[in-house]
């Protein structure tokens, strides 16, 4: 079965088509959820003016038809509306958001470079000493609730460690432009070598709390493909020819059990940004999840009705493009998918 340049390129427009009625259902879900009680005006705004309150229900006195039309143009705009002092949702979302893309792609990067080898040493050691070492490592992941998790680490680990746990930099602000919003890569633009060290000495703890939480996935997923793979005639062949037992593992059985695993990493992906609420407010990280929590009235902030419903769109969004870009991938890597 060929498959072409061209063909690659139907695959993935058919999956973006595919995308657009999901979005779609997701503006419609907030816009429910959100937008079809009076009553939510004085569930957000409990300490607002008449006036305030007054401007509110008059939103959602008006036709659904009508107030669906409004919501939808101003998403189209960036205007996603304001918080009770009157500063627009918009522009700290979109200030906040490279800073959580930062968290939840160095915590991916965890889970690959750590559970991936660990799901090869549980196959390798299948139902023995290894495999159940390896099991309760990711069970106590899954088991540990992510407020628990954020608040042992830094509390206890980031003494023993030596490391920072709170904010994205020992002093702000940094002494150049904030031009990506993601404390690494903007202490690298500026080729300023101690401050990327310090902002990776930051990124450290609340990256690998993250990843932990979520390293069962990886590691179970690998763990299984591995285990069906190992039976295999080729995988025999490796080991008769006299190869070592860690060439036969990652170079010949791992090679070929990637292929689910890297799908399932991109679905975690998009399940890691639910973790960044809790794990952003504990470690002081400035991101949407830390913007969630605020929003939603937490450390005694004023509710902020639009900036809660931003976020929620935004979490939903990524959680699908991340699948999107989970079902291109096993696209690709999986030669049996016909693309055309």
């Amino acid at each position: 079965m060929g498959r072409s340049p061209s063909d690659l390129a139907i695959f993935i427009g058919k999956r973006l088509l595919q995308l657009i009625p999901v979005l779609l259902g997701i503006i419609v879900l907030t816009f429910v959820f959100t937008h079809i009680s009076v009553a939510n005006c004085a569930v957000w705004y409990p300490h607002a003016s008449a006036t305030t309150l007054a401007n509110c229900q008059a939103k959602f006195n008006k036709p659904i038809a009508d107030q669906f039309w409004i919501y939808f143009v101003n998403l189209l705009h960036g205007n996603w509306g304001a918080s009770q002092q009157g500063i627009p949702v918009f522009p700290q979302i979109a200030a906040g958001l490279p800073a959580t893309l930062e968290l939840v792609f160095t915590a991916l990067f965890f889970m690959i470079v750590v559970g991936i080898p660990l799901g090869v040493i549980a196959a390798q050691f299948a139902g023995r000493w290894g495999d159940h070492l390896v099991r309760i490592f990711y069970l106590t992941g899954w088991a540990t609730p992510t407020y628990l998790g954020a608040v042992i680490a830094a509390i206890f680990l980031a003494p023993y460690f030596g490391l920072p746990s709170h904010g994205e930099y020992t002093s702000t602000p940094p002494p150049f432009p904030q031009v990506t919003h993601m404390s690494v890569v903007d202490a690298l633009i500026a080729g300023n070598i101690p401050w990327t060290i310090d902002a990776l000495r930051h990124l450290l703890l609340p990256a690998a709390v993250l990843a932990f939480i979520e390293m069962g996935t990886a590691t179970r997923m690998t763990r299984s493909s591995m285990l069906e793979v190992l039976p295999l005639d080729y995988v025999k062949s490796a080991r008769m020819k006299g190869l070592s037992e860690f060439w036969v593992m990652y170079k010949h059985a791992l090679r070929n059990s990637l292929i689910t695993t890297t799908t399932v990493l991109g679905i975690a992906a998009g399940g890691l940004l639910s973790g960044t609420v809790v794990i952003e407010e504990v470690f002081g990280w400035q991101g949407i999840g830390a913007y969630a929590y605020t929003s939603i009235g937490g450390g005694g902030a004023s509710p902020n009705f639009d900036g809660a419903v931003a976020v929620v769109a935004i979490f939903a969004i990524g959680v699908v493009i991340a699948n999107l870009i989970a079902d291109v991938l096993y696209g690709i890597l999986d030669p049996r998918v016909d693309w055309r």
